[in-house]
This record gives C-alpha cells, structure tokens and sequence, in this order.
C-alpha cells in the first residue's frame, strides 16, 4: 500500500484518485505506524513551505517521514512536497526543511511572471529507472519557489523556466517530483506508475 501523508496541505485526493486509476492501493493518513507500515509515502503539498513545516513538525510527522526514510522505505514529494526534502528554504523568512536531501529553496526573481504556472517540457538529464520506456514531453508546474540542490547528480530531470530548474530529484530511496504528476496528463502518470513499481521492488527484495 501507498500513504499520502496527511498534514492538512495538499492535493491528497487528486493523487490518490490517480493511483486508484492505476490499479494501486493507497490510503490518506496521518498515522504514524500506518506510515510505517506502508510500502512508500508519497508527500504532498500546496502552500507556503514554513506552515507546511510547522503542520508536519506539530503532528509528530516530520519525525515519522524521517524515521520511514531511514527504514529505506520509498518516499516521493510532490510540488512543495519535494521541496520540504531539501535542507531549508527561504520562503516567507529561513526554514529548516525535512534535510532528506541536501540543498535550499529560492524564490524566481526577475522580470517575468512569477509563479511559474503551467506547461513545461521535462528534460531527463541522467538515466534512471523512474525514466525506463518514457520520453520526454510536458509536464504541469504550479510554483513561485525553486530547488537549488548542492549535489548536481541528485537532479536527474530539469525544465527550462527562464533559467534551469529542477524538476525531478532523487537519491536512494528520496524522490522529488517539482510538478503535478497527478495533473501532467501520460507522461506525469506514467512516471507516478513507476514510482509505485519501484516501490513494490523494494517491498518484495
């Protein structure tokens, strides 16, 4: 089974209506042995990054993800889902991410129109089994912040908005999607399907 974490910020059911049409279990929850218990986690999130880490710290959450992640199990974040990933985050003022990955979270600065919102191509930039059998195409960015990760090899797609920007992160059992997979039409479900093949690797090995 697939958890999307529950804290109150999200599009919970849009993803979980996904991965229903794809044959996949999943439960909405907040529960910690739940969470545990789960084959992968995928976070979510629409929002501003300091509620979303304060939600997640004040439900004990923030602790469990890391415990869960720790235990190897999958773990995908979503829009500011795989931003909270990253070490801090300078939205509304300095905020400690969950530091599942290292790296910091920027505002776009400069004169064009910021958020980013809608349509972009998806540049895969290293082979990756998330990848296997799909191409290239458009994807669906709704976001005024961006990733600045410390480790190049840990951004495995980009998109193009006016600078790079990365859109797909990932090192070991840490994935980070900066789109809406759930929204990005046969391109960001197939590689929603691929997380949840990954993971049913992982729980079988």
């Amino acid at each position: 089974m697939i958890v999307i974490v529950d804290y109150g910020m999200g599009n919970l059911h849009s993803v979980s209506k996904a991965l229903e049409r794809m044959g996949y279990e999943s439960a909405i929850t907040s529960d910690r042995e739940t969470i545990l218990q789960a084959d992968a986690i995928i976070l979510p999130g629409v929002g501003a990054f300091g509620k979303a880490m304060y939600e997640l710290t004040q439900r004990d959450l923030a602790a469990v993800i890391k415990e869960a992640a720790r235990r190897n199990k999958p773990v995908l974040g979503i829009c500011l889902g795989m931003q909270l990933l990253f070490t801090s985050s300078d939205e509304h003022g300095y905020h400690q991410g969950l530091n599942l990955l290292p790296g910091h979270v920027v505002r776009f600065e400069g004169d064009y129109r910021i958020p980013h919102m809608g349509w972009n191509w998806l540049c895969f930039k290293h082979p990756h089994p998330l990848f296997q059998g799909l191409e290239e195409g458009h994807v669906y960015f709704a976001h005024s912040y961006h990733v600045q990760a410390d480790n190049p090899e840990d951004v495995i797609a980009t998109t193009d908005y006016h600078q790079t920007v990365a859109a797909v992160v990932t090192r070991g059992n840490i994935y980070g999607m900066q789109f809406h997979p759930e929204k990005s039409g046969e391109l960001g479900l197939k590689l929603l399907e691929r997380f949840a093949k990954l993971s049913e690797k992982v729980g079988t090995s």
